[in-house]
Formats: C-alpha cells, structure tokens, sequence
C-alpha cells in the first residue's frame, strides 16, 4: 500500500480521534490534548494518508524533542489498516526526521501486552532498559522503557536506509512517501 505522511495539521483531528479510542481505550488522548501536542514547540506530529485517497487517514504518530533525545509519544494505525507496515513506514519517518532534527536517540514506552507493538521496535533497535510500574490508567498495566543506541552511528543509519529502500520509501524533504 502506497502511503503519504506528512505533518500533523488541526484540520486532521476528526479522523484521528475516530482512530484514538479503538487504538488506546478508555484513557486515550482528548481532541484538546491533540490541539495542545499540535501547539507544543517539543512536539512533532504526522499523519499517513493513503496515496490514492487523501480522505483516508491510515494511522499517526508524533514525537516530542528535547535536545538530543526524541521521545515518542504516539504511534496508531486505523484498526482495519494494522499489519500492513503502516506502523512500521510511521516509525521509520519518527526516526529520520528525528534524526534530522537533531536527535541521537529514541525513547518510548509500550505496554507489556503490545508484543506486535515491542517486535516492530526492537526491529528498529529499541532495547528494554526497564519498567514502569502502573504506567497505564485504563488499568494499571506496566510499561516497558525502550531506548536505541545513538542513531547517529553509521551503521544504524546504513540499516535505516537500507529499510526505506527494502520497503521502497521515497524522502521527500524529510517526510516519508511510499
């Protein structure tokens, strides 16, 4: 499936908040709290769309910077959309224009049940470094702590772009088409 990820605008929120709940459950973000994400100068949020049809939002994802570290906050696929690499071209786009923005690592949490979620990160190179415990309101569930080594290094990079050219993933100013 041919997507276009671009960055994160207000005027895609509606069909964001159809993915949010379904994706995250009861304790998922608030329309508001995607508007203040939108308005945060540390956030970068994007939007995959399929190629062929601009209306259909196929999943996001957004990253907050701090100096060197990008910490991802999101990453969602429409429910009818999961396992067709959507998830995996929106984590690649997080980790090159994190890359480009200045960042030398990645840093997330995911819940212990997301093993689909914890394979495609190690895939990536994120390592459980360790556990927070309750992490998660819905129902208290514990979070694992993943970070990468320094994506900066040429070998992590030479795998990256090897993984954007496998997947056939085109850059365009730093946004992933393809």
């Amino acid at each position: 499936m041919d997507i276009n990820i671009r960055r994160m605008y207000l005027t895609d929120l509606n069909k964001v908040m159809e993915i949010e709940p379904i994706a995250f459950g009861r304790h998922h973000w608030s329309y508001d709290s995607f508007v203040n994400e939108l308005n945060n100068p540390f956030a970068n949020y994007f939007s995959a769309f399929d190629a062929n049809n601009a209306d259909l939002l196929l999943g996001y994802s957004g990253y907050w910077l701090f100096h060197e570290e990008a910490h991802i906050t999101t990453l969602a696929t429409h429910h009818n959309m999961r396992r067709m690499g959507i998830g995996e071209k929106l984590l690649l786009n997080d980790i090159y224009t994190a890359k480009e923005l200045g960042a030398s690592w990645l840093t997330l949490e995911v819940r212990v049940s997301n093993i689909a979620a914890q394979e495609l990160y190690k895939r990536y190179g994120f390592k459980n470094i360790g556990l927070r415990k309750r992490y998660y309101q819905d129902n208290n569930e514990d979070a694992i702590i993943l970070w990468t080594d320094n994506i900066n290094k040429e070998d992590y990079m030479l795998f990256i772009n090897e993984k954007l050219s496998t997947l056939g993933i085109q850059l365009d100013t730093g946004i992933i088409n393809g």
